[in-house]
């Protein structure tokens, strides 16, 4: 079943890219992003590019927000990476999550629903699915595309920054598909 919106955020145990085992618990209480990822996806590519993702991670990530990145690429599948790899494609493009969570047996993204990369889901400090979804309305490959694209996880961070419901709180996913 996968995580809905308005529903308990489901809880999960994943090492990260640091081999720490983490949990969605250990945050409780703030506003969590999970990011699913896959380096070699030309629509995770556009927004890592055209440095779109590291703003937002940077940006929130300052003010709180816990950014999970999640790879749940299966070995000898695209975009699989190993905790090495991770760790130097983060420095390689400047990205800043929390941290980056190596899903290869697909349990998270399973849990999740996580259907593309990117698919992104916002968790409110009460633990609820506050958004999940599109990272923005333009579903193409292209990086000029993300100036002037309307960013729903940016949208629903504010919103629940400022105490007011995420005005779109679903939407369709899109890009590559997960590899599990």
């Amino acid at each position: 079943m996968a995580a809905s919106v308005g529903a308990p955020a489901p809880d999960f145990q994943c090492a990260d890219s640091a081999g720490k085992t983490r949990a969605l618990s250990e945050f409780k209480g703030k506003t969590v992003v999970l990011e699913w990822t896959n380096r070699l996806c030309p629509f995770v590519k556009k927004h890592y590019d055209a440095g779109n993702m590291q703003a937002l991670q940077k940006k929130y990530g300052g003010q709180g927000v816990v950014w999970l990145s999640v790879v749940s690429s299966a070995p000898g599948n695209q975009g699989y990476v190993t905790a090495p790899e991770a760790e130097q494609h983060v420095k390689a493009v400047g990205a800043a999550p929390t941290a980056v969570l190596l899903d290869p047996d697909g349990k998270v993204g399973h849990l999740y629903g996580a259907q593309t990369t990117p698919h992104l889901f916002v968790i409110d400090g009460a633990g609820k699915v506050a958004y999940a979804g599109a990272i923005d309305d333009k579903s193409s490959t292209n990086a000029a595309d993300v100036k002037g694209a309307r960013n729903y996880v940016a949208d629903a961070l504010d919103a629940l920054k400022s105490g007011k419901a995420v005005p779109t709180a679903s939407t369709r996913a899109y890009g590559c598909g997960v590899k599990y």
